[in-house]
Parts: structure tokens; C-alpha cells; sequence
């Protein structure tokens, strides 16, 4: 039996593990952080201040979001 695949912001994380050196959860644990900001704030702000490149940055912000709204729920 093979692994499903993982589809959404989730398949960034391999690479953004391997290109960064740090854990995804690592960058999760930034973003909450930095609760009442907003989308494309945060995806800046990681971009400048920490190197992330646009689409793993967006990736990781919308998996944070969308896990936030989850919990909401």
C-alpha cells in the first residue's frame, strides 16, 4: 500500500524543511505569533526577515490559517 499523497500547503513542507534546516512546525510556532496579522503581512515578514522564498511562505501561512480556523470550529 502506498502513502497517500499530500496535496495543499502541506506539500511544501518537505522542501521547506530541506531548503530552511528547520522543522515546519518551527515556522508554525512564528506565525502564531504573529496572530493579528494579516495574510500577506505575514508572508512579507517572513520573506524579509527570515529568507523564505514567496511560495513557501504563502504555503506555510495558509496551512497555519486554515489549521486556526479548523480549530474554531
Amino acid at each position: 500500500m502506498t502513502a497517500p499523497t499530500v496535496k495543499g500547503p502541506a506539500s511544501y513542507f518537505p522542501s521547506i524543511e530541506k531548503t530552511y534546516g528547520q522543522p515546519v512546525q518551527h515556522w508554525l510556532d512564528l506565525i502564531a505569533s504573529r496572530s493579528g496579522a494579516k495574510h500577506m503581512e505575514t508572508v512579507a515578514w517572513l520573506k524579509a526577515d527570515h529568507g523564505l522564498g514567496h511560495g513557501h511562505a504563502n504555503a506555510l501561512v495558509a496551512f497555519a490559517r486554515a489549521a486556526q480556523e479548523g480549530s474554531r470550529s
